[in-house]
């Protein structure tokens, strides 16, 4: 009994899973799984780290920066002392004086050892000019104009995703005209039948019914590979599995949408144009600060030491002693040699290359502003188009909509007239395909105004999946 009643209890619990496993996916959770599937969205999210990451290094700008050096070696060094003229006085009636030549006492002193050092050093910059604070706006325009462009990839996979799932359900909406047909063929066949077998048609006509039903069987091969490759696209685009994708059942409504207050000026290529030439501002700002001088905090700490000292001369000490000069000191050691200050930086002229980068901001923001100013223009000319194929769409659905009313009035008549035997099978053939192709086109109108009505959202950067 525990076992089945463990068992019970898995099974309620799996159930939910399993039922979900089984639900067509919603258009939300398409557009939801397509975003975080897409490759573009994800590199613009880690190129946007960079961004990031240059904010983070001018805030460590101000940050102490520390050094510690040191090495050790041979050291030798040697030095030529050439001696002058030296002229002792007289010094009466013990020494008569004397005078010793220039270059007498001239020698070489060299020294050797195994020399030692080391240095710690720490740095602070205390004030940078202000180029550091202008550089970090710059970087947070830039940081936002990079979230905005985001949005442009995230429409526009909004848009293809939603796209291929309105195809979807127009290739079921034709599966459905389709089929109807297909029952109101057998149930005219077998008009036909009975008519053939009474000498009411001929089997010529009656051979148009069966070449029209083979029609209808091409065109269900034609519905199955568009739906596989349908099926196909929105599961690379995903990665939700087929078998739930082939579940969906959606049936194409128009979109409803009127553009109010929204102008282009929403569009996130302009506001992206914005925020770079606010960057391109505060860059022009930071490069004004290249004369201005920079402080910094430093101090060291620093030893050096002499081991195994030989001291030694080349010729002998005074002339005549016969003595060269051959020490070997102790170790020298010389610790801590300590300094602490603050220093600045001022270039009172760089050879002009602060004035260039000036100039340089400058161009770049003058580049800016004008692709600015082409974009408005153009994205004004596609709002303009997108609400004329808006509207046209919209009256193109009503008109398709009377054509289906007065295909399916023409058949009714031609089935009512086929049966009397006063109408051919060729008439009801065409009446078929006329109801047929109505359909259709009317599903297809459904499906172009729901496309335009999309673009027309994304004219003023309004696309809201809720309203698809």
């Amino acid at each position: 009994m525990k076992i089945i009643h463990k068992f019970l209890i898995g099974a309620a619990f799996s159930l939910p899973l399993t039922l979900y496993a089984q639900q067509a996916p919603t258009l939300q959770e398409l557009i939801s799984s397509a975003l975080q599937n897409n490759e573009t969205l994800n590199q613009q999210v880690l190129e946007s780290k960079f961004t990031k990451l240059d904010d983070e290094k001018l805030n460590d700008v101000f940050l102490p920066k520390v050094e510690i050096t040191g090495k050790t070696g041979y050291m030798y060094t040697s030095a030529h002392i050439n001696s002058p003229e030296i002229k002792v006085p007289a010094v009466p009636p013990v020494f008569p004086g004397a005078v010793v030549p220039e270059g007498q006492m001239s020698n070489n002193i060299n020294i050797s050892g195994i020399s030692a050092s080391a240095k710690a050093e720490a740095s602070m910059v205390i004030y940078s000019g202000g180029k550091v604070k202008y550089l970090k706006e710059a970087n947070r325009e830039k940081n936002l104009s990079e979230e905005v462009m985001m949005q442009k990839t995230k429409d526009d996979v909004i848009t293809e995703i939603s796209k291929a799932y309105d195809q979807l359900s127009l290739v079921y909406e034709s599966k459905k005209v389709l089929d109807q047909s297909k029952k109101r063929l057998e149930i005219n066949k077998k008009t036909a039948d009975k008519a053939l077998g009474y000498g009411l048609i001929t089997p010529y006509d009656h051979k148009k019914i069966e070449l029209a039903q083979a029609t209808l069987d091409s065109k269900m091969v034609e519905y199955e590979g568009k739906k596989d490759l349908l099926i196909t696209q929105i599961h690379l685009l995903t990665g939700i599995e087929r078998e739930r994708i082939a579940m969906i059942e959606h049936d194409l409504q128009p979109i409803n949408y009127e553009v109010l207050n929204e102008t282009v000026e929403n569009r996130a290529e302009i506001k992206a144009l914005q925020h770079g030439i606010n960057a391109t501002d505060f860059k022009i700002k930071a490069e004004e600060r290249w004369w201005v001088p920079k402080v910094q905090a430093q101090t060291s700490l620093s030893y050096f030491g002499l081991y195994n000292n030989h001291i030694t001369t080349s010729d002998e000490i005074f002339p005549g002693t016969g003595k060269k000069l051959d020490l070997h000191p102790g170790a020298i050691n010389v610790f801590p040699m300590f300094t602490a200050g603050i220093g600045f930086k001022w270039e009172v002229f760089d050879g002009n290359e602060g004035k260039h980068a000036i100039e340089k901001a400058k161009i770049d923001k003058e580049i800016l502003e004008s692709k600015q100013k082409d974009a408005i223009k153009k994205l004004n000319l596609n709002l303009a188009n997108n609400q004329t194929n808006y509207n046209i769409t919209n009256t193109q659905i009503k008109l398709k909509e009377k054509a289906r009313q007065i295909a399916a009035k023409g058949l009714e008549q031609v089935e009512k007239e086929f049966r009397y035997g006063t109408k051919t099978s060729a008439a009801l053939i065409e009446a078929e395909t006329d109801l047929q192709n109505a359909e259709l086109e009317l599903q297809t109108a459904i499906f172009n105004q729901r496309v335009s009505a999309i673009e027309l959202m994304k004219s003023t950067q309004n696309l809201n999946p809720e309203n698809l």
